[in-house]
């Protein structure tokens, strides 16, 4: 019977070790879910919506960049962990009526953009060279960074450094750390090589921060963004109730926030 007991246990620990080894050197497919799209493909988004191409080390970047005649300044955007472009870049009116272009990339291997997502410093250094790439063309207005979902991490990190006008974190997380322990704490934290730690960066912003979170939230609870605001004394918190992660953009109040917010610029 001990023989039979040790057995079992040996090999739920193995089946366990085997289970983080894995984990650990593949958790890009659990942390990215990307849609390529085919090099061909053409975005039909008017005429004011320019398709590009960014070279980064390794990989060339899918952007799309709405430029209208006379902006008052950039939103710069960096979207969630599923999709492309496509899916993404779909109220492009909202930002006409507030008078903002609007610029967004598809990470490496999402949509048209070559190569594949291999460390956090990667990612973080492709964000980076895109919005060296852009915010330039925007000296003397106002320079805006949004990030959604995966992408408030990004959005937080480059905002620390950059400092623009407005930083918007819509779903945030406090890090992606503290959001593994609530969905999976039997895996041990030392594991996760894409910690993202939106609070550390939030800390360090010395410009106005918009928090905005679904009260539905049941995949990003919306203790993130409170946590986030303990972290950051200019900032605001928006709670949509009735929202949830995926359908928080069709409610007005968020619309709201986000138009006053631009509008107060």
């Amino acid at each position: 019977m001990r023989k039979t007991i040790l057995g079992a246990g040996l090999m739920l620990l193995l089946a366990y070790g085997a289970a983080m080894a894995w984990l650990y050197w593949r958790q890009e497919q659990l942390l990215f879910q990307p849609e390529p799209l085919a090099a061909g493909h053409r975005f039909e988004l008017g005429a004011d919506v320019q398709d590009l191409r960014l070279n980064v080390p390794g990989a060339t970047l899918s952007a799309l960049h709405l430029r209208l005649p006379r902006p008052k300044g950039l939103v710069f955007f960096l979207h969630g962990n599923a999709g492309n472009l496509q899916t993404w870049f779909v109220n492009a009116d909202f930002y006409r009526r507030a008078g903002y272009d609007l610029f967004m990339l598809d990470y490496r291997g999402y949509g048209k953009s070559s190569g594949h997502i291999e460390s956090e410093a990667q990612l973080r250094a492709d964000v980076r060279a895109a919005w060296d790439t852009v915010a330039p063309q925007y000296r003397g207005l106002k320079h805006v960074i949004y990030g959604r979902s995966l992408g408030t991490g990004l959005a937080a990190g480059l905002a620390a450094e950059v400092g623009p006008e407005l930083t918007v974190l819509v779903s945030p997380y406090a890090s992606m750390s503290a959001l593994m322990r609530e969905h999976f704490p039997w895996v041990p934290p030392g594991l996760l090589r894409y910690p993202l730690d939106t609070g550390a960066d939030v800390a360090r912003l010395r410009t106005p921060l918009l928090l905005v979170h679904g009260g539905q939230d049941s995949l990003i609870a919306p203790q993130h963004s409170e946590a986030l605001l303990r972290q950051q004394g200019q900032a605001r918190l928006v709670l949509v109730p009735g929202a949830a992660h995926n359908d928080l953009q069709r409610f007005e109040q968020y619309q709201q926030a986000l138009r006053e917010a631009l509008a107060a610029l």
